[in-house]
């Protein structure tokens, strides 16, 4: 199996920044206990706070959609609704 590492890109509302950065936090900590959770890290651009990134590794790509479909994660789609502009997600695999 080939480890399958994500880079997903958020633009949120200027005015729900910080309700989305609060929601985006609470996955931290049940998502890095996920079986298949290599790496799971967030940031935040220092120029454009609304601008969040993903930087994730898992061990298979049925354990991120394992991920996709978990409970909070699931809870953290819904308590963004309507309030993230733009959203890219880049499903990549190594191959150097």
């Amino acid at each position: 199996m080939s480890v399958v590492t994500v880079v997903a890109k958020l633009v949120v509302r200027e005015d729900a920044v910080e309700t989305v950065k609060a929601e985006l936090l609470k996955l931290i900590e049940p998502t890095r206990q996920e079986a298949g959770c290599i790496e799971y890290r967030l940031h935040q651009d220092n120029d454009h706070p609304k601008v969040f990134i993903f930087y994730e590794n898992w061990q298979s790509m049925a354990s991120l959609e394992r991920h996709i479909a978990s409970t909070h994660y699931q809870d953290y789609v819904a308590a963004v609704d309507g309030m993230i502009e733009e959203k890219s997600v880049r499903k990549m695999t190594c191959i150097a």
